[in-house]
């Protein structure tokens, strides 16, 4: 599924632990650092058709997000992981915007 829309916005509320995005159609998202790091979409986590569960994430946090190109943003989270590119409509999955 191709959205075609933009993140607006990227906020990473650290207290709360939550990522806040703001599509520019005007859908928004809060989406826990915990669900990041576990549905990371990392060849790690992912596998090769065997999907890895991650548990043990409920306080991780994120140190860095770096652009990738026009599509997706790099999560870095504090427990060292930091191979999962996020892209927009990805993001939107995990947030549940349909």
């Amino acid at each position: 599924m191709s959205t075609k829309t933009w993140p607006a916005e990227l906020v990473f509320k650290r207290e709360a632990r939550v990522l806040h995005i703001a599509f520019d159609d005007g859908a928004t998202a809060d989406i826990p650092f915990e669900k990041l790091r576990t549905e990371s979409p990392s060849a790690e986590v992912q596998g090769h058709g065997n999907k890895r569960v991650v548990t043990g994430k409920a306080n991780v946090g994120i140190v860095d997000a770096k652009p990738v190109g026009r599509y997706a943003v790099r999560i870095v989270f504090d427990d060292g992981h930091d191979t999962g590119i996020f892209s927009w409509d990805y993001l939107r999955e995990l947030g549940g915007v349909r």
